[in-house]
């Protein structure tokens, strides 16, 4: 990463090669058009979610999909949509090959059944209803991108993923040690821990802009906050700490993945309000943030451009972007032909500006 610094007023920058978004929901419809130019303005590939209505469960539904999502793409944009397919309990091993085959579909996404938005089809249990499509996952070198929370609603909701790590993850590995597993958007020490026991290169996790930046009490502050809600929901200070110092630490077994959620503005201020932050037009912004308050600047690019493609064993990014140490306001909303969409840190003046080098 090359840095540029001025104590004559001159701007700080710096260049680092063009990052990928390993965690993605772009939605489908109208909401898609609007916040596809937000990703592709800053990331060359991402992992499109897979969670629509209905779930994208079969090759074919992921093809279509992807080809929306190209449709959506600015002018002369390079973006390409990484899909994945949802696991049901009824995901057979003939789909994995199929979505091997295809190109197009890079991994498998795992939501227990009820866990977050358009969960209700997923899995009711993993190792009686799944065991063949991950053996066959192993065979194709697909990796299991994992929602890691139990649903059991006699867990405490601050307890579901260290529960999930315990119940299922640890089987999981000891089960299937050849298996890649990517731990989604990783909220505690706990999960910390557990990522960094295994061998690297077997089991990953990514990080959210909001989970090493935002503790529980931003929930809070000032009144039910629910642009601050997502799933998993924010942890305690100790769980935010034990997270930023494993990303800005240089370990290669955490990467990018924003998780960007985008919901129209009546559907997270209601009774009952979505869970999901939309931060895709903020995140590199935060993260660059988060590593210049840890004095990690020089470990940057390869949290966000290099730990997610070595993983996934495709190439680096041959572009770059710059990071300008500019000040720019966030927009207050973004809006669309069904109403809008309220960015992280809505209104709020951030201290990098990214652009293309």
């Amino acid at each position: 990463m090359l840095g540029v610094s001025s104590p004559l007023g001159v701007r700080m920058a710096i260049s680092i090669t063009q990052p990928d978004d390993w965690h993605l929901h772009l939605r489908d419809g109208d909401l898609l058009n609007v916040v596809v130019p937000h990703s592709a303005q800053h990331f060359r590939r991402a992992i499109i979610m897979p969670n629509l209505k209905p779930p994208i469960i079969t090759t074919s539904a992921a093809v279509s999909y992807r080809e929306s999502i190209l449709k959506a793409l600015p002018a002369h944009s390079y973006f390409d949509p990484l899909m994945t397919l949802y696991l049901t309990d009824n995901t057979s091993p003939t789909q994995i090959k199929l979505a091997r085959e295809s190109g197009v579909v890079f991994a498998v996404k795992l939501y227990p059944a009820g866990a977050t938005t358009n969960s209700q089809d997923g899995v009711t249990d993993l190792f009686g209803n799944c065991l063949p499509v991950l053996e066959e996952m192993i065979k194709q070198n697909m990796p299991l991108l994992v929602h890691g929370e139990v649903t059991n609603p006699e867990v405490d909701v601050f307890d579901r993923e260290k529960v999930f790590i315990d119940q299922v993850l640890k089987p999981l590995v000891n089960k299937l040690p050849q298996l890649k597993v990517v731990m989604e958007h990783i909220t505690t020490s706990d999960a910390v821990k557990f990522v960094e026991s295994l061998n690297e290169g077997s089991v990953a996790a990514t990080v959210t802009p909001q989970h090493l930046l935002l503790n529980r009490n931003a929930i809070f502050q000032g009144g039910l906050q629910p642009h601050s809600y997502c799933l998993p929901v924010l942890k305690r200070e100790i769980h935010r700490q034990a997270i930023s110092s494993a990303v800005t630490s240089g370990s290669k077994r955490f990467f990018l993945g924003t998780d960007s959620a985008p919901h129209e503005r009546r559907r997270k201020e209601c009774s009952c309000g979505c869970a999901g932050i939309y931060n895709a037009p903020v995140a590199l912004s935060l993260y660059a943030k988060v590593f210049e308050e840890a004095g990690a600047l020089d470990k940057l690019e390869a949290f966000t451009s290099f730990n997610g493609p070595d993983f996934y064993g495709l190439p680096r990014n041959s572009t770059k972007i710059q990071l300008s140490k500019a000040p720019w306001k966030v927009p207050e909303s973004f809006s669309y032909s069904e109403g809008e969409i309220i960015p992280m840190f809505a209104g709020q003046t951030l201290d990098w500006l990214p652009s293309f080098a």
